[in-house]
């Protein structure tokens, strides 16, 4: 059985623009994933902690067979193909990244795992993640939260601009 899955991906270190469009080539190679599109990608402010470049980011949504954890494994090796290393450090958390491979959504599941948690918890705060997951289905609901369109009326868009 298929769900549609919605991964968002960033990052603010080398040439993102590449990277993020290699990573979606990685996901769509995935065993058990077919159908992938990815939104345009969107140079944002950073978010959480301001001290570093703007970060580029762009939404995926593909099909997959695979079980969350099973999708969170793959992402999180493609992460590190790309050359990033994760740390419990709190700069870690927030901070400058080659590529960052969040599960926004597993179709309306809603997970609760060490590791996992799904919806993302702060998806709806996020205007950098509700652009472009509205680009590709501007009808998108968030499980527990509602229309992913009302909720990025109550964020700040400043400084978000597709490139070109």
């Amino acid at each position: 059985m298929s769900v549609r899955a919605w991964i968002g991906l960033g990052g603010n270190l080398g040439d993102v623009p590449q990277v993020l469009r290699d990573a979606a080539a990685a996901l769509s190679a995935l065993p058990d994933v077919e159908g992938l599109r990815l939104s345009s990608l969107y140079r944002t402010p950073a978010w959480g902690r301001t001290d570093q470049p703007d970060f580029v980011n762009a939404v995926a949504v593909l099909d997959t067979s695979r079980a969350p954890m099973d999708l969170l494994d793959a992402l999180l090796d493609i992460e590190r193909r790309f050359g990033r290393t994760r740390s419990d450090e709190a700069d870690d958390q927030w901070g400058p990244r080659t590529l960052d491979l969040d599960l926004l959504l597993y179709g309306d599941a809603v997970i609760t795992l060490p590791g996992l948690t799904v919806p993302h918890p702060r998806l709806h705060e996020r205007a950098f993640a509700l652009v472009p997951m509205l680009e590709l289905d501007a009808e998108i609901v968030i499980p527990r939260i509602g229309a992913a369109a009302d909720a990025l009326i109550r964020v700040d868009r400043a400084g978000i601009e597709a490139l070109r």
